[in-house]
Formats: structure tokens, sequence, C-alpha cells
């Protein structure tokens, strides 16, 4: 229970640093000292009442800070089943489905983005809740098990689909404007040293796939789609020659 509390102090800290939001900013909205916020989130525990207030506060939930981090050491649960794979990518407006609920859109959200019916979106919704995709409905929004920024199989039916489209429209640009970034280096690293940065690769996919989380329930109008390419190869440069095995 201590670990758990632990864990979701350090989601609501994590969440407030995502949105840009004081322990100062944080305290005027709870009516609380600064000093006083800054104790109680130093604690590693915090009584129910208060977390709901904080989480009022920042425009999340108790449950979506409970379940943010939870289950994802084994690196499976940000995967979907071969299976689950299959169907999305035997039907792109499924997927997109799919895509736009785990990203916290509402029904009516979707309806107007995919330009479709509402009768149509409830029949992608039946699909993905008898596939194990859609965990509930409520009124007028779901939610999906996985985590918004879902990690694909690298030998998996959405990669082979998709792929190449991908990474065609994705690099496609001179990454030169706002939010975008373009940063390419090679040298030459020992294996020991290759492993060490995979790791930090690793680490921040997973910070990436958390912020999408903690972001899930915000509005759409305060979000934009965000694409993150991560990649290392042993490679040489062709314009260099093989200079090395």
């Amino acid at each position: 229970m201590a670990a758990d509390s632990m864990r979701i102090v350090a989601n609501v800290k994590a969440a407030l640093k995502a949105r840009g939001v004081t322990y100062a900013q944080l305290a005027k909205r709870i009516g609380l000292s600064e000093a006083s916020v800054k104790r109680v989130l130093s604690r590693g525990s915090i009584s129910l009442q208060r977390l709901e207030r904080i989480c009022d506060a920042i425009g999340t939930s108790v449950a979506e800070m409970a379940q943010q981090g939870r289950g994802t050491s084994d690196g499976n649960a940000e995967m979907l089943t071969m299976a689950q794979e299959k169907v999305l990518a035997a039907d792109p407006r499924l997927f997109a489905c799919y895509h736009l609920i785990a990203s916290g859109r509402a029904i009516r959200d979707i309806e107007a983005e995919l330009r479709t019916s509402p009768r149509l979106v409830l029949a992608w919704l039946s699909r993905l809740k008898a596939l194990g995709l859609v965990t509930q409905t409520v009124g007028k929004s779901a939610r999906t098990m996985a985590p918004v920024a879902v990690k694909w199989r690298s030998d998996g039916p959405v990669r082979r689909m998709y792929e190449r489209e991908v990474r065609a429209e994705f690099l496609h640009s001179l990454f030169g404007a706002e939010r975008e970034a373009f940063d390419f280096r090679f040298a030459e690293l020992s294996e020991a040293s290759c492993r060490v940065f995979q790791r930090k690769l690793d680490r921040l996919a997973a910070q990436f796939r958390d912020l999408a989380d903690l972001d899930r329930s915000l509005p759409s109008a305060d979000k934009r789609n965000i694409g993150c390419l991560l990649a290392m190869r042993p490679w040489v440069y062709s314009r260099f020659g093989r200079t090395s095995a």
C-alpha cells in the first residue's frame, strides 16, 4: 500500500509538471499555503480527500493517478495482443477510432473527427469491447486498457501495414517549425555504451508514454498530436564508405 501511495504522489507531481502548474498555483486552487502543498507532496502519502481536491484542481482524476504506471514493469502491458493488432491493421477506420478513444476523446468528438454517424461509432465501440480493447463505456465516453502511446510489435501486423507510410509521412518535413526537433548524430560506440544508450532510449520512450497517459483527460483543445521517433542501429554513412565491420 505504501508503494502505491508513493507512486500516486509521484504521478501527481508528474501531472503538475506536464500541465505547467506550480506549487503556488496549486496551493491557491485548493486553499492551502504553498509550504503545506510542498509538505503534503514530499511525504509520499496523501489522504483520499486531499488527493481528490488536487486532482480536481489540475483537471484529472484519482483513478487516472492510481492507474498511471501500473502493470508496465514487464514491458508487455503497453502492447496489444497479436490478435488485437491484426483486427486494427485490417480496418483503418476502426484503428482511428481506437486511437481517438485511447487519447481521451469523447464519442461525439470521434463522430466529428471521423465524419461518421453515431451508430457507426457505437458499432466500432462494440467491436473494440469484444476484442478487450475498450474496458468500459460510461455515458458519452469510453476508455482503453493499454496506454495512449502503444508499443507496436516489431514483427506485428500494424507495423507491416503502416510502417512504410508512416515513416514517409513523418520524415517528409524540415523539422523547423514550432514543437519540431531533429537531431541526428553518429559515432563509434563500444558494445557496453550501445547497451547503456539503448536503455536510455527505452526510458525516454516510457516517459513519452507516461506523459501521454497523464494528458489523456485534458480537453482536446489543450493538446496536439505529437509524433516521436527514437532509433539507433549499426550504420555507416554511404559517402564515408565501409570503415568498420
